[in-house]
């Protein structure tokens, strides 16, 4: 018997599948530094997140991500698991300093040929190839340059794009230039809790201004090169209420929509930065680094737009680390293992405020759960929890889908249990266990549940997973 015949009881309501079109897009996502080690290997150099990673007190535990779950000896084992679960679409991002090291110069081919393999290997089992270009591991040598907060980190990116689309452009159709921006400026260059660590709010602002320009210079590249292929960008969106119907709470609450939403979507959307944001960050940076042309390059069109989303936002007035514009209020919610409070009704909201700014489709390119998940006597996990995480941000996408948002598909995070990046091997988001020791892969209860859900697409009631 292997780990796929085992089914467990899942005792929640009914989710009902017609809701979803018949060519509705299921699948799952990694990222590159998470999963695939190897970080030396084949030419491969540092990113910021190895130096980060590297850097004592940087990581509980004082993890990297130098063997992570070594999916670049096991992508042949990985791929047929999601072959067995029935996952037709992959998410995944190419490791910059694998492809091109330093973040300059020719191609390192050994590092192309490892997602030539990869994504031969995906389109022989049938699943599709969806391509990030970044999801944060940017070159050491250009941080060392100045990382994003400098013009010329935009234009190395595009470079580098034209050499991924030039390997892998007549085998991948979907290609994201981004994974939440967001993020790799605020957490990175403002809050010091991502790589590189730094807390320079100004930097922060010039980081988001490069970031986007260099999704636009990328999308041009993308487009320029021979082929047909969609492409889009990934943002982590939330819907951000006030704590009280208060002047000062509801002020805060636009503070915060602004600087993790519209900062965002108004240059990819509407051509330019709202101006209460940049009112907001009067103090902060005066957006000296935006020359002519720049918003236009940002706006080039896309095919698609990616959300991913965890948790909703309440906030009341009061500090921000970094531009004192509100803080974040608790409530008596259920928690994941990382603190954050299951609400899937924000995934429907957060669906609708991107569908108000864009016709584009959308996709749920991340939703999951990281739990304290365990192997029990029997040698399976029993992620109810995670079921039922997993389950009501679906039946919220169906919410989405009723309302009129042009929803084309959902991605769950993660595939893997993997290196929950500040937070180490602590937390695991996977639907498939990962033993870190032996890197045993064992799926979850929440994988079979999901392997039920992919089978019965279609139309009809997902039923409970049972023998």
């Amino acid at each position: 018997m292997t780990d796929l015949d085992v089914r467990t009881e899942v005792e929640l309501d009914q989710v009902q599948l017609s809701d979803f079109p018949d060519d509705f897009a299921w699948g799952a996502a990694t990222a590159a530094y998470q999963i695939e080690g190897a970080h030396h290997a084949d030419g491969r150099t540092d990113s910021i997140w190895d130096t980060y990673s590297h850097t004592p007190g940087r990581i509980d535990g004082g993890d990297t991500g130098d063997v992570a779950v070594d999916h670049y000896h096991r992508w042949r084992e990985d791929v047929a698991l999601m072959a067995k679960l029935g996952i037709a679409n992959y998410r995944f991002s190419v490791s910059w300093p694998r492809v091109q090291p330093g973040g300059r110069g020719p191609a390192n081919q050994r590092g192309l040929d490892f997602y030539r393999r990869l994504v031969d290997e995906l389109l022989s089992h049938g699943i599709t190839p969806w391509l990030t270009l970044y999801h944060w591991d940017l070159p050491q040598e250009l941080e060392d340059a100045g990382g994003w907060p400098e013009r010329d980190t935009a234009l190395r990116f595009a470079e580098y794009a034209g050499l991924v689309v030039d390997a892998l452009g007549d085998r991948v159709g979907s290609w994201s230039t981004l994974n939440e921006p967001w993020c790799s400026a605020f957490l990175g260059y403002a809050g010091g809790l991502h790589a590189p660590g730094r807390v320079e709010p100004g930097a922060s602002i010039a980081a988001t201004h490069h970031l986007l320009l260099a999704h636009g210079l990328a999308t041009q590249t993308l487009r320029a090169a021979d082929g047909d292929r969609e492409i889009g960008i990934t943002l982590n969106l939330y819907p951000v209420s006030a704590q009280t119907e208060s002047t000062g709470d509801l002020e805060a609450a636009r503070r915060i929509d602004g600087l993790h939403n519209r900062l965002f979507l108004d240059p990819l959307f509407s051509g330019g930065y709202p101006a209460d944001v940049q009112s907001d960050l009067a103090g902060v940076s005066d957006f000296g680094f935006v020359r002519d042309g720049d918003h236009a390059v940002i706006a080039e069109p896309l095919d698609f737009l990616g959300v991913n989303y965890y948790t909703r936002h309440v906030v009341g007035q009061g500090p921000y680390p970094g531009t004192q514009l509100a803080s974040f209020v608790g409530r008596d919610l259920p928690q994941t293992a990382m603190g954050w409070e299951v609400d899937s009704g924000g995934l429907t909201e957060v669906l609708q405020m991107a569908a108000r700014h864009t016709s584009l489709p959308i996709y749920v390119t991340e939703n999951g759960a990281a739990y304290d998940d365990v192997v029990g006597p029997d040698g399976q996990v029993d992620d109810q929890e995670r079921i039922g995480y997993i389950r009501s941000h679906i039946e919220a996408c169906a919410d989405a889908l009723q309302a009129g948002v042009p929803l084309r598909g959902y991605f769950v995070w993660s595939l893997l249990d993997n290196f929950e990046w500040a937070r180490g091997y602590a937390k695991r988001f996977g639907i498939v266990y990962v033993d870190f020791e032996s890197q045993q892969r064992i799926p979850k209860a929440s994988a079979l549940w999901y392997a039920d859900l992919l089978r019965q697409h279609g139309g009809g009631i997902l039923s409970p997973v049972s023998e």
